[in-house]
């Protein structure tokens, strides 16, 4: 709308004219539009944030487990308890603390003032109660504060990578554009909050407030719920799961108990006890503590992790969408190959820095006195400039006339140096409907003119080129093959300029100097690829994740470039916004698996895209930098913002920061995120162990011989010492060989997998059957109770130490790990067993956890047995791994 009508025409739907507005209309029409205003959503309170962290249902069974254990007497487990519960809770908290700030800081982008034209009048007015209808006066500095169809357009650029993610200023036109004109190349509006960077120009506001595409922004974002993260719904699964067959087993086992003759009140103490044994209290302190030291290991590989579970989020993901500009390339222009005498340069070096060389075949090329004209016609013909900072090597103006500015500084030709001796005396700048610069620069008593443009006008403004040494007639046959190598460049996705030059012994007008020029030759450049980006695509395909690329440059640049770097394989499609808008829902759901190309998007495109994969059931993690991409960087599983070219919006709506804008950091942070997960399924494999094999010593105990053998307070203290310093020291662990060679995990598998459950049931039956061994040959042997429970007891806590060991990975022996490898669990091990004897040695403690002391041949017995624990699970993994072998 607007952009497809002429300027008289939309000047009259808005019933005004280029005098503006009457200031007793635009007060009529801020009654009626509103303010130019964004709509604020409502804030979470800092307690509403605070007390989100205790939802879980897990957290809620803790809570429940320390009311009752308070009730029963036992502080010291109930403290414990409680204690681990609101460590996890502030630690979630602060990581959260910053609240959503999307619309405050698109409102921060908008301008305070407008200067526009009332009454026949230039004044000056807030932003805030600009109308339809009213003039905008546009001029180089101003930060657009309102959507306007431009109708006076001088030269006038508008930079809109705050909108649009593209770097290049936009150059505005007044041209009439067709309806199906997608918005990004609706060069004749002008749109809130991106900025103008040069010239000036005129436009009639056609929309404001929530009406502007600014607008439409913020209201996406204000729709846009934030899905709990697959964790945090695997943790509440656990929690549901664990909890209902906790106090199934518990309430089982106290009715047999009863039956068999123990008292009510004793039967209750102990299904308390083993209750709270069963439920893993230190589970989610775990869980915080390894998800904020995998931010930090994050921060260290350049990405910045703003919600905690999402750190688990990347290990599910299996879909990468990925911007092109600045991510998967360098954002920074440069020249790659150079036509002169009928020869095809290749240009080696890449970004700012004005190091490389100028190779024909295999062979160098120096003291060129064709490629010397082109690059001095570039340097001359140009505004661009070379900077080094703190040893870094940048452009100062267009990135297209910086990569021209490096080329020529690579063959030793510096501007500053050459514009001393080329004063510029005139110029002709580019246009749009020219398509071509001309300068205009003396050297020694002559006057020289220097163009460039685009090749088809340069070409036409030329009669001569400089060839074989000479300037010869440009004849059709010549003009022919230029234009054949044209061809071949533009194929390749370079982006093609033309030069030529001209002499003059006389002064002259700049617009004349435009004809009967000398062809020097055509300049091939593009946005090249990251080396580190194809390495990272293909890692990330090695692990299942598939990675698609979603840019606003056109088609035939994104094709190459994501064929290049294996992002598109034969099969896929390759989509355009405007055909995204010629297909329904339901026709796009059923294509989106096969697109791996989109180009030329907006940001409701982009929403889509992430909506239909999700809706396939796909983790999706969403890469972006400007404003256009907060909705789609909310909505996604994973938003990842990038942190140097990013704007505030696009991080505020993220959930990681890219502190390098890299891609291979996104690889980095999904080994983080899988490592993450699989330690903590190797934490809960441990504790499933510890508790399946309590479980099974008390019902047997008491259904066979009518005897606990180990106690209410010895099961809290199990719970206790084995559920604190190992698991903490499991979540270190570092990533499995092979880790990226597996596939992701399904978005709905539980945190408890069939494999675990096996292991777990096993060794938990193996640690019952060492314990029970014990209590038949103790009975036999007439041994006293105290004296069996406490051996008992001390053999279940150094099996557990033993089966630490085991949990460091599900798949891979402990000895091919290193055994001392992870030293936090050597500490952790080493500080457990201290606290044990502690336990049975020091006569306080002895009192209270009804011990008694053990001889050298207790120990003898004890750590032989315990130690099964650790052997069988070595053996499974050994015959495993050599069936995988031969298989």
């Amino acid at each position: 709308m607007y952009y497809d009508e002429a300027a008289e025409a939309v000047l009259k739907t808005l019933n005004t004219s280029e005098t503006g507005l009457s200031s007793e209309e635009a007060s009529i029409r801020l009654l009626k539009y509103g303010k130019n205003e964004l709509k604020e959503e409502e804030k979470i309170s800092v307690v509403k944030l605070f007390l989100s962290q205790f939802k879980s249902f897990l957290i809620i069974i803790l809570l429940a487990a320390a009311l009752v254990s308070a009730l029963l007497g036992e502080f010291i487990d109930a403290s414990v308890i409680l204690f681990t519960v609101i460590l996890a809770g502030v630690l979630g908290f602060v990581q959260e603390y910053r609240a959503e700030e999307s619309i405050k800081l698109l409102k921060s982008l908008t301008s305070p003032e407008a200067l526009v034209v009332r009454d026949g009048k230039e004044v000056r007015v807030p932003s805030s109660v600009l109308v339809p209808g009213d003039i905008l006066l546009l001029q180089a500095g101003d930060r657009i504060p309102a959507d306007a169809r431009v109708f006076m357009a001088p030269l006038l650029k508008v930079d809109e990578s705050s909108l649009t993610g593209e770097s290049v200023p936009v150059e505005k036109s007044t041209k009439i554009f067709p309806s199906e004109t997608p918005q990004p190349d609706r060069k004749n509006m002008a749109y809130t909050g991106t900025a103008v960077v040069y010239g000036r120009g005129k436009a009639v506001i056609t929309a404001t407030g929530m009406n502007t595409a600014f607008g439409r922004l913020a209201g996406l974002l204000g729709e846009i719920e934030r899905e709990r993260t697959p964790l945090q719904e695997k943790l509440d699964q656990f929690g549901r799961w664990l909890g209902a067959a906790t106090l199934v087993v518990v309430a089982v086992v106290a009715v047999l108990g009863i039956l068999q003759g123990f008292s009510r009140f004793e039967m209750f103490l102990w299904g308390v006890a083993l209750a709270v044994a069963a439920i893993p209290e230190a589970l989610p302190a775990v869980v915080t503590v390894g998800l904020a030291l995998g931010v930090r290991r994050m921060v260290k590989r350049h990405a910045l992790i703003r919600k905690l579970p999402s750190v688990e989020t990347l290990g599910s993901t299996n879909i990468i969408c990925t911007d092109k500009t600045g991510t998967l390339t360098q954002n920074k222009m440069t020249v790659e190959k150079v036509y002169v005498n009928g020869t095809v340069l290749n240009v080696t070096g890449g970004g700012y820095e004005p190091v490389g060389d100028f190779f024909s075949g295999d062979g160098p090329v120096s003291e060129d006195m064709h490629l010397h004209k082109l690059l001095v016609a570039g340097t001359l013909c140009n505004d661009a400039g070379l900077v080094q900072e703190e040893g870094l090597w940048g452009i100062t103006g267009d990135p297209t006339e910086g990569a021209l500015v490096v080329a020529a500084a690579k063959a030793g030709i510096w501007k500053t140096a050459l514009e001393e001796k080329h004063r510029r005396v005139g110029e002709v700048p580019f246009s749009s409907e020219r398509k071509m610069m001309t300068t205009l620069n003396t050297y020694e008593e002559c006057l020289y003119a220097h163009s460039k443009g685009a090749p088809e006008v340069i070409l036409a403004s030329c009669t001569k080129i400089f060839l074989r040494g000479q300037e010869e007639q440009l004849t059709p046959e010549i003009r022919q093959e230029i234009l054949n190598n044209l061809h071949d460049m533009a194929t390749q996705s370079l982006r093609v300029m033309g030069f030529a030059y001209r002499r003059f012994t006389e002064e002259v007008l700049p617009e004349e100097a435009e004809k009967d020029m000398v062809f020097a030759g055509l300049t091939g450049m593009r946005d090249p690829p990251r080396e580190e980006a194809k390495v990272a695509i293909a890692t990330c395909t090695s692990a299942g994740i598939r990675t698609i690329m979603i840019t606003g440059d056109h088609k035939t640049t994104a094709f190459a470039i994501a064929k290049e770097l294996g992002i598109f394989r034969e099969g896929d499609l390759i989509f355009t916004g405007t055909e995204l808008d010629a297909m329904d829902i339901r026709e796009f759901e059923e294509t989106v698996e096969k697109i791996s190309v989109y180009a030329r998007v907006y940001p409701e495109h982009k929403l889509k895209v992430v909506e239909a994969l999700k809706k396939k059931g796909y983790v999706v993690a969403m890469t972006g930098d400007g404003v256009n991409d907060a909705p789609a960087l909310k909505a996604a599983d994973m938003g990842i913002a990038m942190g140097i070219t990013g704007t505030d919006v696009s991080k505020e709506a993220s959930s990681m920061i890219l502190t390098d804008d890299n891609f291979a950091s996104i690889v980095s942070a999904v080994e983080e995120g899988r490592n993450i997960l699989k330690n903590i399924m190797n934490f809960i494999g441990y504790g499933l162990t510890c508790h399946i094999g309590l479980v099974l010593i008390v019902l047997v105990g008491v259904l066979t011989w009518q005897i606990l053998p180990v106690i209410a307070v010895q099961i809290l203290w199990i719970n206790l010492i084995t559920d604190g310093l190992p698991p903490m020291a499991l979540s270190v662990e570092a990533p499995d060989r092979g880790l990226m060679k597996q596939k992701p995990r399904k978005s709905k598998e539980g945190l408890v997998s069939k494999r675990m459950i096996v292991s777990s049931l096993g060794l938990g039956i193996l640690i019952a059957l060492q314990s029970l061994g014990v209590l038949y040959w103790a009975l036999n042997e007439g041994v006293s109770l105290p004296k069996i429970q406490t051996v008992i007891f001390t053999l279940v806590v150094i099996s557990l130490m033993f089966n630490a060991f085991n949990w460091r990975s599900d798949r891979y022996s402990v000895f091919s790990l290193g055994i001392f490898t992870n030293k936090a669990l050597i500490y952790a091990v080493l500080s457990t067993v201290l606290l044990q004897l502690a336990v049975i040695y020091i006569p306080i403690l002895q009192t209270a956890f009804r011990t008694v002391p053990l001889s050298l041949s207790d120990w003898a017995m004890i750590i032989p047995l315990a130690s099964t624990t650790l052997i069988a699970m070595e053996l499974a993994k050994y015959l495993e791994q050599k069936t995988n072998r031969q298989s």
